[in-house]
C-alpha cells in the first residue's frame, strides 16, 4: 500500500466520550467495491462505522495536481459493536452487499472484537493529515519485528504499538484485523511495555 505524503498536522486527542466508550469494534471484509453504500447501510441502522482514508494526488483537467480523500483499501470497513453478535449477524445477512465479519480464527463463528482503546488509537493514527505514515496489509504487518512500546513524549504521547525499524527510521506500528498503520516516531520517546503472558 502506498506511503502517504501530506501536510503535517498534529492529531487531535480523543474526546472524553470517545475515550470512555468501551464498545469493541468489528472488521468487515467486503466482496465488492461498495464501501460508501455499506457505510450508509450501517449508519441507517444506527451502527457507527469507520473507513481509513488517505489523500491521493491526481491531475485535474488543467494538468494541475489536486488532492482527494480516498479509502486506503477498498474492501474493508470497521463497525462498532452496538448490537449483540446474533443481531449483528442478522444485520450483515440482511444487507444487499456481500460481506464477511472477520472471525477469531478460520474454525470459529465468533467475531474478532477489536478493543475500544486499540481502535481509538488506530483511528487517531489514520488521521489523513499526519505525514510520514505507511499503511500495511495484515500479512506485511505480521512480518514486522518490534518491541511493544508506549509513547511517552511528543504528539503521539499515550499511543501504544510496536516499535519497528524500516529504512533507518523508527515507526510506531498499530495492527487491527485486515491491516496495519505505521507512524514515524523517535525511539527516545518510547518506553518498552511488558508483554502480557
Amino acid at each position: 500500500m502506498p506511503e502517504d505524503s501530506v501536510t503535517p498536522s498534529v492529531s487531535q486527542p480523543p474526546s472524553n466520550t470517545e475515550a470512555e466508550d468501551k464498545s469493541p469494534w468489528y472488521a468487515i471484509r467486503l466482496f465488492s467495491n461498495c464501501q460508501n453504500k455499506v457505510d450508509e447501510f450501517f449508519k441507517e441502522h444506527g451502527v457507527e462505522s469507520f473507513i481509513p482514508m488517505q489523500y491521493r494526488v491526481y491531475e485535474d483537467e488543467n494538468g494541475k495536481p489536486k488532492r482527494k480523500l480516498k479509502p486506503v483499501v477498498s474492501n474493508l470497513i470497521f463497525v462498532k459493536k452496538s448490537l449483540p453478535q446474533a443481531e449483528m449477524m442478522t444485520l450483515v445477512a440482511k444487507g444487499q452487499f456481500k460481506m464477511s465479519v472477520i472471525t477469531k480464527d478460520r474454525s470459529s463463528r465468533d467475531y474478532y472484537e477489536i478493543p475500544a482503546k486499540q481502535m481509538m488509537e488506530f483511528k487517531a493514527m489514520c488521521n489523513p493529515e499526519i505525514e510520514m505514515r505507511k499503511y500495511l496489509s495484515a500479512e506485511q504487518a505480521k512480518l514486522k519485528l518490534g518491541t511493544p512500546v508506549l509513547v511517552c513524549h511528543g504528539p503521539l504521547k499515550g499511543l501504544t504499538g510496536r516499535l519497528v525499524r524500516q529504512s533507518h527510521k523508527y515507526y510506531l506500528l498499530k495492527e487491527v484485523p485486515g491491516m496495519g498503520v505505521m507512524l514515524k516516531v523517535s525511539r527516545w520517546c518510547c518506553q518498552p511495555l511488558e508483554e502480557s503472558k
